[in-house]
C-alpha cells in the first residue's frame, strides 16, 4: 500500500505505486495514476485523468489536473501526462488538455518548476527545463528541452520556445523564441546566444561557434527570414557535431506559428 497520511482523501480507484507518499489533507481523484517514488506534499489536489511518472516531488498547495481555463471546454475526457523526476513547487497549477489540440497537456521529465507557475491546457513542456517563480504558460505553448523561463514572465498562447533558449526576468513573450537564444525586455528582443547555458551542457567551442553564426545571420546581417534560413542551411557540414543544432534551428523556424522575436 502507498504511504498515505490518514487525513488525506485518496479515491479507491486511483492507481498509486506502493512507494508513493501522500501528505496530510491532500486529495487524489479516481482517474489519477502515480509511479514509483513520487511524493505528494500536504494540501495538494490531483484530479482529472492525470498520469504522473516516477520520482516526482509535488509540494504543498499545488493543483494538478484541474479542468482547463478555456471557456469552450465542455467536460471532454482530456488528460494531463507528467513524466519522471520533476520538481513541482508550491501553488503550481497544471491543467488538463482540451480537444482543440490532441486533448493532452504534457510535461516531460527532469523539470524544475518553481512556485506559482501556471501551465495551461495543451502545453507541451520538454525535459530539463527551468520555470522560475510565477512564470505563466498560456494554452498551447510549446517549450523545448533545456529552456529557462525567468520569474514573472508571461508566455502568450500558441507561442513556441526553442530548445536551450532563455527568457529573462519578467519577459513578455508574444512571439516564438528560436533555439539557443537569450531574450528579455518589453518589447521582447534577442540579446545574444545563451552561451552560459550551452557551456553548462558541454557544448564544444566549435558547436557554439556555429550557433553564433546562426545568430548573426538571423539578427545581425539584415537578411530576411528566408535569406537567413538559406544561409543557415549552407552551414551544414562546417562542423559535423553542429549539424543537429542546425537542423534544430531550421525545424523550429519552419514551424514557427506567430513569427519569431527579431
Amino acid at each position: 500500500m502507498a504511504q498515505i497520511h490518514p487525513t488525506a482523501l485518496v479515491d479507491p480507484a486511483a492507481e498509486l505505486d506502493p512507494s508513493v507518499t501522500v501528505g496530510p489533507y491532500s486529495v487524489i481523484g479516481p482517474h489519477v495514476r502515480m509511479g514509483a517514488g513520487t511524493s505528494v506534499g500536504p494540501h495538494v489536489v490531483i484530479e482529472g485523468r492525470t498520469t504522473i511518472g516516477q520520482g516526482n516531488r509535488i509540494f504543498q498547495f499545488a493543483s494538478i489536473g484541474a479542468i482547463s481555463q478555456d471557456m469552450s471546454y465542455g467536460g471532454e475526457p482530456t488528460e494531463l501526462v507528467i513524466g519522471d523526476r520533476n520538481t513541482i513547487r508550491e501553488f503550481c497549477t497544471i491543467n488538463l488538455g482540451t480537444m482543440k489540440e490532441e486533448g493532452v497537456t504534457r510535461v516531460g521529465s527532469d523539470n524544475w518548476i518553481m512556485a506559482y507557475v501556471h501551465i495551461a491546457h495543451d502545453v507541451r513542456l520538454g525535459n530539463h527545463t527551468v520555470l522560475a517563480n510565477a512564470a505563466t504558460l498560456a494554452g498551447h505553448v510549446h517549450v523545448g528541452d533545456w529552456a529557462v523561463i525567468g520569474g514573472l514572465s508571461g508566455v502568450h498562447q500558441f507561442v513556441h520556445i526553442g530548445a536551450h533558449a532563455m527568457i529573462g526576468f519578467q519577459g513578455h513573450v508574444a512571439q516564438d523564441v528560436p533555439p539557443f537564444m537569450t531574450v528579455d525586455g518589453n518589447p521582447l528582443a534577442v540579446r545574444a546566444v545563451n552561451v552560459t547555458g550551452l557551456r553548462r551542457r558541454d557544448f564544444s567551442a566549435e558547436r557554439i561557434g556555429v550557433i553564433r553564426q546562426m545568430h548573426k545571420l538571423l539578427y545581425r546581417d539584415a537578411l530576411t527570414l528566408e535569406q537567413a534560413m538559406a544561409a543557415i542551411t549552407v552551414l551544414r557540414g562546417s562542423v559535423a557535431e553542429a549539424d543537429g543544432d542546425i537542423d534544430t534551428m531550421l525545424g523550429f523556424l519552419t514551424q514557427a506559428k506567430r513569427g519569431i522575436v527579431r
